[in-house]
């Protein structure tokens, strides 16, 4: 099957036209397209590489707007009680809203990091793998984890907390039913301890060394807040970072989420590591954790990421509405630390950048992120004036609600701003 994609302008070429065949570009140009098996004619539009989602929840979304005053660790306690309570069944329907959701917006792949396993409810991973497929998102699931309860000086509930054995027994079963290594894949599986106030260090080493046995990356919750930094030190007697790196955390293949409590020194070391970061802004603004110091950390080589991150703290659920966000959070960030010409402290093609090849650098994907001939055919398309001297600042600064059509793997998901799979509209369950 093949399809021909033409736009009025095409991020990081000059050319008008992409050529698809069996999920990959195979052609791009300016002048006469070739003859395919279908046309997705928006010469009003422009083409963006597909959107990449560095961290999220997806479960979250049945728990929309609780604890709007607290900061993490009251948010989590207030909220603990309700995930208690989740089922495949309510997995299942949040993660095909929230889907959905990402892909009206221009999302292509997203990750999602799952650590709560209520005993007795099974089917919750799979749940969510089924989502993905059924609305036809490339898909990074993490087998999370949480194992030190409030008993033994943890944050969660003690009855919320898994057996570090079944965990990571489990962990290799799921990597083995649903981790495809290929190239093109739909669906990889990550390793994700949760954090390091809900997982003891024993469970920490274990699986970097299970992750690292099957071949698969890993990603936990580091440095999000000033009550995470003080529990490890009271507890650990090292920062979150001094902590990771003790117990075998640091590597190319690791990726973290939120990362914005940290030193100067400990940023170039994520860089010499080859870490990665997922930067969070709606979220970590909404529970006052702080801004991510992303200029810096991609100064230092860091691969930063974006992240929607759960809707329990990001109401909204817009990967393009987090591109705007991250540009202003780090101008505003710049003022307020008197660094040199705030206004460029993030520029508009960098906040594209971190949304599309940085998140895939992030989530260890080389085949998607780009727009360009042997990449995967991920591709979002905005009704956006490419006659205008600079169209992916109007597209950061005014994000548009909804692409007009996303392609994923050379599949025609959402066209007219609508989706075309799962049988609905997710606007019919906002």
């Amino acid at each position: 099957m093949s399809l021909l994609v033409r736009a009025a302008a095409v991020l990081g070429s000059d050319a008008r036209w992409l050529e698809c065949r069996e999920g990959e570009i195979v052609g791009m140009g300016a002048g006469q397209p070739p003859a395919t098996d279908e046309v997705l004619d928006l010469r009003n539009c422009v083409a963006v590489p597909g959107l990449v989602n560095a961290h999220d929840h997806l479960y979250q979304w049945a728990t929309r707007g609780y604890a709007a005053d607290a900061g993490l660790f009251g948010w989590l306690q207030a909220l603990y009680p309700l995930w208690a309570e989740i089922d495949a069944e309510a997995v299942h329907t949040a993660a095909l809203v929230a889907l959905e959701r990402l892909l009206l917006a221009g999302c292509t792949l997203t990750t999602d990091h799952h650590y709560v396993f209520p005993r007795g409810r099974p089917g919750i991973f799979e749940a969510l793998v089924a989502a993905a497929r059924e609305v036809g998102i490339r898909f990074q699931p993490c087998r999370g984890s949480m194992s030190l309860g409030v008993s033994q000086g943890g944050l969660p509930p003690d009855d919320l907390v898994e057996d570090e054995d079944a965990i990571l027994a489990d962990t290799e079963r799921l990597v083995a039913a649903y981790h495809d290594p290929s190239p093109g894949a739909m669906c990889r599986v990550s390793v994700a301890p949760c954090s390091p106030f809900s997982v003891t260090e024993h469970l920490m080493r274990e699986s970097a060394d299970l992750a690292r046995r099957l071949g698969v990356r890993l990603h936990t919750h580091l440095a999000e807040t000033v009550d995470e930094e003080r529990f490890c030190v009271e507890k650990f007697g090292r920062r979150p970072l001094e902590l990771l790196e003790d117990l075998g955390w640091t590597g190319p293949d690791v990726w973290v989420a939120h990362g914005i409590h940290f030193s100067k020194p400990e940023i170039a070391r994520l860089g010499s590591a080859g870490m990665g970061v997922a930067h969070c802004p709606s979220s970590n603004m909404r529970l006052g954790a702080g801004a991510c110091p992303v200029s810096e950390l991609r100064g230092a080589g860091v691969k930063v990421g974006l992240g929607v991150d759960g809707a329990a703290s990001n109401e909204d659920y817009s990967l393009l509405r987090e591109v705007h966000q991250a540009l202003l959070l780090a101008r505003v960030r710049a003022s307020i630390l008197s660094l040199p010409e705030p206004a460029s402290a993030l520029t508009p093609a960098d906040a594209v950048d971190i949304a599309t090849r940085g998140g895939a650098a992030a989530l260890g994907r080389d085949d998607v992120g780009e727009l360009a001939v042997g990449k995967r055919a991920d591709i979002a398309l905005y009704g956006v004036d490419a006659d205008i001297d600079d169209w992916v600042a109007a597209l950061v600064l005014a994000p548009p609600p909804r692409a007009e059509a996303v392609v994923v793997e050379g599949r025609i998901v959402v066209r007219e701003g609508r989706l075309r799979t799962a049988g609905r509209d997710a606007t019919t369950h906002a």
